[in-house]
């Protein structure tokens, strides 16, 4: 099964420092459905895996948070995509739990309800977090520069500052480019 995880907020919507707390402030980001349109219909099955603390802190509910994901998974489906799992941590950075990234424990989720092992899985995220969760678990990390990604790579000093192996793509579409085009 070809596997791809994806963080939801700077790689396939905008990201908001006041949070994303409803259907109308989801936005995708220029070309990531169509690139997740590219992926379903290479047969690869593509799941999100989101921290979303505005819950912990009452910025939005879980009804709330479900409306926001049925607009994101219309329009995928409106791009010739699917997502065929959403996993996402409800807590607060300050809760300790295990799902949080950049704790691996969402992804160990993942790979349970899938039943597949995530060495070389593409991991792809925005922020040192997402890569080091998926580090933690033998992912293959891909920061895209959208979202916080720009100002990840430069916090981390470049390229050697984040966990090894990560390759930087511009944005979703340059690294599905990338991954359709070494038959990965």
């Amino acid at each position: 099964m070809k596997l791809i995880i994806l963080d939801r907020d700077g790689v396939i919507n905008h990201d908001s420092d006041q949070f994303i707390k409803s259907p109308d402030e989801w936005l995708p980001v220029a070309g990531s459905l169509q690139a997740i349109g590219r992926l379903s219909q290479a047969g690869w099955r593509v799941v999100v895996a989101s921290n979303q603390s505005g819950i912990a802190r009452r910025l939005f509910t879980m009804n709330t948070l479900g409306m926001i994901h049925a607009r994101m998974h219309d329009a995928c489906a409106d791009a010739g995509g699917r997502i065929d799992a959403i996993f996402f941590c409800p807590h607060g950075p300050d809760d300790g739990c295990a799902c949080r990234k950049p704790r691996p424990g969402m992804l160990h989720d993942i790979a349970s309800r899938f039943d597949v092992p995530l060495g070389s899985v593409p991991l792809v995220g925005d922020s040192l977090r997402d890569l080091q969760a998926g580090a933690a678990c033998g992912c293959a990390p891909w920061l895209v520069l959208t979202g916080k990604g720009r100002a990840t790579l430069q916090a981390a000093g470049g390229v050697a500052g984040l966990p090894p192996g990560t390759r930087i793509g511009d944005d979703l579409s340059s690294v599905v480019d990338q991954l359709l085009g070494e038959g990965a």
